[in-house]
């Protein structure tokens, strides 16, 4: 009886343990997720998070949205802040003092955060073979919401991750997971925002771990390695004779254009000027002759004396003219 009692407690200790081991750690404030105020803000406040994720209940149709969604890994979208006006701390610096449109990639992380993954989800977000983007968002969750000694241990078996996605709103930033993890652990800084910080212990741990596997010569290397890669391959891919001459084509369409745009205005003056010609030497008045000029008249005498004896001379001039 004891026996049968003792090897039942041993399996609900060992049945809690594992459930215990499959409920995630949480650092940091456990309802902003440790995210900007002004990011977390914009997000709860946004049509998308508030009428389109709500709708989504489950952890599946939530990778299914980021698939489908998330294109980028900025806190906002393109062109959506305006932090031209603003100086000193809201001048448009680690995402204070002015929003915009909240990403949806930071959208669908809150959304996760509200789901309170599970170890089995996280491992399948970061291991997901669909799209960068489910990693990248999965590597995230991790960077905002874990103890910070525990990132390393997460993040050692993906140091060297090849796959490559663009991380910024409108492209034109790619990197591999492997860089934007190492980056994760050394920076704070992520685009106009920052991670939670790293006690200056546990920060000193991780850049001798990271100094003692990546050399800075070896980093420079393989960064100039892949570059020189990316580089053939971008040769090696065959050109289509008919896109070239289109191209060639294409170019002197806009020489010739743009001389015709140059040499315009100087074509419309010489025209104007050519139509003017011609209507002075059609015209009967081209070689007017002055009229002869007229002789000015004696300068009168306006004095009152004078003005007094025209008034009676024209007035005797009346009188004859009326008797006679």
């Amino acid at each position: 009886m004891d026996s049968k009692s003792g090897n039942s407690d041993d399996e609900s200790v060992q049945s809690k343990s594992s459930k215990q081991s499959n409920v995630l750690p949480l650092h940091g404030n456990e309802r902003t997720m440790n995210l900007n105020p002004l990011i977390l803000t914009n997000i709860q406040s946004s049509h998308y998070f508030k009428v389109n994720l709500y709708e989504l209940k489950t952890y599946h149709e939530v990778v299914d949205e980021i698939y489908y969604k998330v294109s980028h890994l900025e806190p906002w979208e393109k062109g959506s802040r305006k932090t031209s006006g603003q100086t000193g701390m809201c001048g448009g610096v680690r995402g204070v003092g002015a929003g915009g449109i909240v990403s949806t990639a930071y959208c669908l992380l809150y959304k996760l955060f509200t789901l309170k993954l599970t170890r089995k989800q996280l491992n399948g977000l970061i291991s997901h073979c669909d799209s960068p983007f489910i990693r990248a968002l999965g590597f995230m969750y991790i960077r905002y919401t874990f103890p910070p000694a525990n990132l390393l241990e997460w993040y050692e078996e993906y140091l060297e991750d090849e796959e490559e996605l663009d991380v910024k709103a409108g492209g034109g930033q790619t990197m591999t997971i492997g860089a934007m993890l190492r980056q994760w652990l050394v920076k704070l800084e992520w685009f106009s925002t920052l991670f939670p910080r790293i006690p200056v212990s546990i920060q000193q741990k991780i850049q001798k771990h990271m100094e003692d596997r990546f050399p800075p010569h070896a980093v420079q290397a393989a960064t100039e390695r892949a570059r020189e890669e990316r580089t053939f391959e971008r040769e090696r891919r065959p050109v289509r004779e008919d896109i070239r001459r289109n191209f060639l084509y294409d170019d002197e369409r806009r020489v010739d254009r743009d001389r015709r745009d140059r040499d315009r205005p100087r074509d419309r003056d010489y025209e104007r000027r050519e139509k003017d010609r011609k209507y002075r030497d059609r015209s009967p008045m081209r070689e007017r002759q002055r009229s002869p000029k007229r002789e000015r008249s004696p300068q009168r005498d306006r004095s009152p004396q004078a003005s007094h004896h025209r008034h009676r001379e024209s007035g005797h001039r009346d009188k004859r003219d009326r008797y006679h």
